[in-house]
C-alpha cells in the first residue's frame, strides 16, 4: 500500500486499540456495518492475512481465536485494498489471497436442485448461488484452479484444497455460450469450473 508508512505500537492505530473499538463496535454479534462508516484513514497497520487464513500481527501469528473473529468482523475492502475499519478509524492490511477461507461445507439435493453451504476458518456461513457465487481462477502458468466464494459484500473466502475435491465429486456438465464445462450447482445457478475438454 502507498497511502502512508506501516503504523507502530505507540504512533499511531494499535491491534490493541482496534480491538478496543471493534468490540464496541459489532457488541460481538457477527460481522459489523462497516459499509455505513466512513472514518479517517489512519496508516497501514502491520498486520497481514496469510492465504491459508493465519493472521499476523507484528510477524506473529494471532494465536487467541477470539481476537481473530473480532477483527474478522471488521474487515473491508475498497478496490484492490484492505483495512480494518471502526467508527472512529480506517487502517491498511495485507491481504495475501483472499481473507477468509471455506474448510468446509455441507450439501443438500442433487443436480440443478444442489445447495451448497459453506462455512468459513472464522465462522462465517454462505450458501452458494446468485448473492454468493462461486469462481475459480487458474494459474496461467500451472493451470492449477483456485476456488472461491463470496462471503460478504467484495470479500472472498478461498475454498480448501479437500473442500474443493469434494465438490468435484458433486459437478455436472453443462453448455454455456456453446461451450461444454464441468461445474457445480446450487440455488438454482451453475457455476463452471473447467471446461469439459480438458478432463478428457
Amino acid at each position: 500500500m502507498t497511502k502512508s508508512k506501516t503504523a507502530q505500537i505507540g504512533s499511531g492505530p494499535s491491534a490493541e486499540g482496534l480491538a478496543k473499538a471493534a468490540g464496541k463496535a459489532g457488541k460481538g454479534r457477527g460481522p459489523a456495518p462497516v459499509h455505513l462508516w466512513n472514518p479517517p484513514f489512519c496508516g497501514d497497520l502491520d498486520m497481514r492475512i496469510a492465504r491459508d487464513g493465519t493472521w499476523f500481527y507484528l510477524g506473529t501469528p494471532i494465536g487467541r481465536k477470539e481476537l481473530v473473529k473480532l477483527f474478522s468482523n471488521i474487515i473491508r475492502r475498497d478496490g484492490d485494498d484492505y483495512f480494518l475499519v471502526t467508527p472512529v478509524e480506517k487502517v491498511g492490511i495485507k491481504v495475501d489471497d483472499a481473507p477468509f477461507v471455506a474448510v468446509d461445507f455441507e450439501a443438500e439435493g442433487t443436480g440443478r436442485g444442489q445447495r451448497l453451504r459453506f462455512v468459513t476458518n472464522v465462522g462465517d456461513e454462505a450458501e452458494a448461488g446468485p448473492e454468493h457465487p462461486i469462481r475459480v481462477v487458474r494459474d496461467p502458468e500451472t493451470g492449477e484452479p483456485s476456488p472461491y466464494i463470496l462471503v460478504r459484500t467484495n470479500l472472498e473466502a478461498l475454498i480448501d484444497r479437500k473442500s474443493f475435491y469434494r465438490l468435484v465429486e458433486l459437478g455436472a456438465h453443462e453448455e454455456r455460450e456453446g461451450e461444454h464445462w464441468f461445474g457445480l450447482w446450487s440455488g438454482g445457478k451453475f457455476f463452471p469450473v473447467i471446461p469439459s475438454a480438458e478432463l478428457g
